[in-house]
């Protein structure tokens, strides 16, 4: 394996750095326990439906992207060499991590989860819509402030524990658009389609000031070596950023459109049920006449 400097520190990650087994082992342990959660252990659960395997396979992939973007060779270059490559991860993460494990979680296992009272009223506060909203976004806009992210790239403790705040606030941010308890009180389609589009709008400002900035602004990768021959730094903070926003785009547009077919489907079936009812009152005070 040849070593390469970065920061003026030799890299050798080895397979444990390229691949890390300790979160492939994490990760597999985490889809055995949902899938005997979901299957043998179901009857232990108080009226426990069975799952898809629709769902279960959203749940899994969920997973599969954790991995991709936790243990894959994606982490290693987006920490090392790719600010670009830092950004695919930083989506995969927060957009498209949590939504797919929330739609593949059973409701009567976060029934069981959240049974107490108290659990029910502090997970009532934290995926207020302004709350999930205002916490994802300022977090993930201040991480990527320079002086942040640098400080961030040489503390491994303090980077972790932001990157778990992270997490943490991206189910909250997505818990109002999916909202996985169907007792709880929901955000209509129009006001999901409101939502959907503040978050897109709310994150915008990170990453235009990545994208139409005309200097580096992270010194971590200031030093790094090109390893794509006339990709500098600056171009590939500029890519880290245009990536960044388009996925965003894209998962937040495909929630969109999903959010609006079900209301116009739910608006067109409405209209249906009314016209029935008033042709029927009509058909019965023509025959009463008659």
């Amino acid at each position: 394996m040849p070593q390469h400097q970065h920061g003026g520190h030799t890299v050798d990650p080895g397979f444990f750095g390229m691949w890390s087994p300790d979160i492939f082992l994490l990760t597999v342990l985490a889809a055995v326990l949902y899938l005997v959660i979901v299957g043998p252990w179901r009857s232990s659960f108080e009226g426990a439906a069975p799952v898809s395997s629709g769902k279960k396979t959203v749940f899994l992939l969920g997973l599969a992207f954790f991995y991709i973007a936790q243990g894959s060779p994606l982490n290693y270059y987006g920490h090392q060499y790719l600010f670009s490559a830092h950004m695919v991860q930083q989506s995969f993460l927060y957009l498209v991590v949590p939504p797919l494990l929330l739609i593949g979680t059973p409701e009567w296992l976060l029934q069981a989860v959240f049974r107490a009272r108290v659990a029910r009223k502090i997970l009532a506060v934290f995926t207020h819509p302004i709350v999930g909203a205002l916490a994802f976004n300022l977090l993930f806009s201040f991480y990527h402030l320079p002086f942040i992210f640098d400080e961030m790239a040489v503390n491994h403790t303090a980077m972790t524990a932001y990157h778990v705040g992270l997490l943490l606030a991206a189910f909250m941010m997505w818990w109002p658009i999916v909202s996985p308890l169907s007792d709880q009180t929901q955000l209509s389609e129009l006001r999901k389609i409101a939502y959907i589009f503040a978050n897109s709008v709310l994150i915008t400002p990170a990453c235009a000031l990545i994208i139409f900035s005309g200097s580096l602004l992270y010194t971590t990768y200031s030093h790094v070596p090109e390893l794509i021959p006339g990709h500098t730094a600056l171009d590939d903070q500029k890519l880290g950023g245009i990536l960044m926003k388009l996925i965003q785009e894209g998962v937040y547009g495909s929630v969109l459109a999903y959010t609006f077919f079900t209301w116009y489907r739910k608006e067109r079936e409405k209209d249906k049920m009314e016209f029935a009812e008033i042709f029927a009152a009509k058909t019965g005070d023509s025959k009463s006449r008659a």
